[in-house]
């Protein structure tokens, strides 16, 4: 990942985790299911809103580390093998990545361009790769 695209993304999620996390969690669950509606019963472990906070939380977490991204890498595979257990598929992240840029869109509005883009898509490219390739390494 870029340094421009790391401060980019720190910058834009700066102003993403002053929103309310129930409302945030909201847009991106809605849109998720949206576009892939069999990945529903995944969710279904936890109250949404309850299930939106841990969502930002942990994006909170591995945004502030990534410009040290390799000293949560293990934290990153862990989380992508507890993946495997709730039926998570490789294809399901497009749908993810999908449903989180059409997210952080709405939620930054007229603050949303081009560069924010490409560096989120960055970001959660180089993320979802990671979890992708530790998902294949656990099955």
């Amino acid at each position: 990942m870029t340094t421009k695209n790391i401060e980019l993304a720190k910058g834009s999620w700066a102003l993403v985790a002053q929103m309310d996390m129930v409302v945030v969690g909201s847009l991106f669950y809605g849109k998720l299911f949206e576009l892939s509606p069999e990945v529903k019963p995944m969710f279904s472990r936890a109250p949404m809103p309850e299930q939106s906070r841990k969502l930002l939380v942990m994006l909170t977490y591995v945004i502030s580390k990534l410009d040290t991204l390799g000293d949560i890498l293990e934290e990153v595979k862990r989380l992508a093998q507890r993946h495997n257990g709730y039926g998570v598929k490789a294809e399901h992240y497009a749908a993810v990545g999908a449903a989180l840029l059409w997210t952080l869109e709405q939620g930054l509005a007229e603050t949303w361009n081009e560069d924010l883009k490409t560096a989120w898509t960055e970001v959660y490219t180089t993320l979802a790769g990671a979890m992708i390739e530790a998902q294949h390494a656990s099955a």
